[in-house]
């Protein structure tokens, strides 16, 4: 094929035998080339892997929190499409690496992240006119829905199997509902008002890039109480500053999660998150009768959909529920049905012929 792009002319391969699929392939080249976003005539030689480099880039300059499982999906990208032509990846690739993958055991939001990641470096490289085109890449449906939530009494069993530096944490997270790796962990004691009784979150902390604060609640002032206590004392001891607000023995807090499951077994509960903490602080916010505007500040909601989903119900609040409209019956009085009694058979009938006007006047 051949076209003129700011008046050169431009001549390049389509990559392909079928005629109409190359006209296609025209069209799309020469409007590109017409609103300045010409794409350059070894677009066919662009692989997936440096698709890939361009996301990764992409992430590390914007400052992207979900860098790391981005690296985490790209190791299992690379090796499927890395060496391959962007331009020869169709649809069909992408549904053999998706079974590839289930047969693997992946689960299918692991595989979907994958697939996202891998449709958003082939929109990337459309916009910076590196590719013409990307194949179709389809989500699977998940069912992975998840409704975990603590009662008073389970939270409390986990965190007396918790080793001492994770309660605090755990404590927070009950009260808060804020998210653990991302908000909880990295707390730092510079937005902790004490005297007035806030602690904030900066817009470039949180995941939707909006601030956040929460008024302590009276459980919450005992804990950051009692960290500024241990953490003053430990700066004595160590004389070095410690920044943030959990830690272990000055040292902050990266992940827990073989201390967390051990403690959920001993404590009888096995196979529940420390995000279920979120869906709890949303349910006692509800229970509470806390209007939802105020609700979803505290949490850190930015829609209300989203919110509604971690609003969930317990089966004790099923069965209050059902307590309440008991009381609601008895206070009433039994209610009164009416019945109505079927007719005998010739009565039927002699009120069918009335009806029909052949009865009696």
């Amino acid at each position: 094929m051949w076209y003129y792009v700011d008046g050169r002319l431009v001549r390049r391969s389509t990559g392909t035998d079928k005629e109409r699929l190359a006209e296609r392939l025209l069209k799309t080249w020469e409007g590109q080339g017409a609103e300045g976003r010409h794409v350059p005539p070894r677009a066919d030689k662009v692989t997936v892997g440096e698709l890939l480099d361009d996301l990764t880039a992409e992430y590390r300059a914007n400052g992207r929190r979900s860098l790391r499982r981005l690296a985490s999906s790209l190791q299992h990208l690379r090796p499927a499409f890395g060496d391959r032509a962007a331009h020869h990846v169709t649809g069909a690739d992408v549904q053999a690496y998706v079974a590839r993958r289930l047969d693997a055991q992946a689960a299918p939001a692991t595989a979907n992240r994958e697939l996202a990641a891998l449709r958003r470096a082939f929109r990337l490289g459309i916009a910076h006119g590196r590719i013409a085109r990307a194949p179709v890449i389809q989500a699977l449906r998940e069912h992975n829905v998840r409704s975990g939530f603590f009662e008073r009494e389970a939270f409390e069993a986990v965190r007396r199997h918790l080793p001492e530096p994770l309660r605090p944490v755990v404590t927070f997270a009950y009260s808060t509902g804020w998210r653990v790796p991302s908000e909880v962990l990295p707390l730092q004691w510079r937005p902790v008002d004490l005297q007035a009784g806030t602690v904030r979150l900066e817009p470039e902390t949180t995941k939707n890039a909006e601030g956040r604060v929460f008024v302590v609640t009276p459980e919450l002032r005992a804990v950051l109480e009692a960290q500024r206590e241990l953490t003053e004392a430990l700066q004595r001891e160590l004389g070095a500053l410690i920044p943030w607000v959990f830690h272990r023995r000055g040292r902050p807090i990266r992940d827990f999660r073989t201390a967390w499951r051990k403690a959920c077994l001993a404590a009888g509960r096995p196979g529940r998150l420390p995000h279920d903490f979120r869906r709890t602080a949303v349910r006692n916010l509800e229970r509470a009768g806390v209007s939802r505007s105020a609700a979803m500040k505290m949490t850190g909601h930015k829609t209300e959909s989203v919110y509604r989903r971690y609003a969930i119900v317990s089966e004790a609040d099923l069965q209050e529920a059902a307590r309440k409209l008991a009381a609601l019956e008895g206070a009433s009085g039994p209610a009164t049905v009416p019945v109505t009694v079927p007719a005998p058979r010739a009565q039927f009938r002699a009120q069918s012929a009335l009806q029909a006007g052949k009865g009696v006047s």
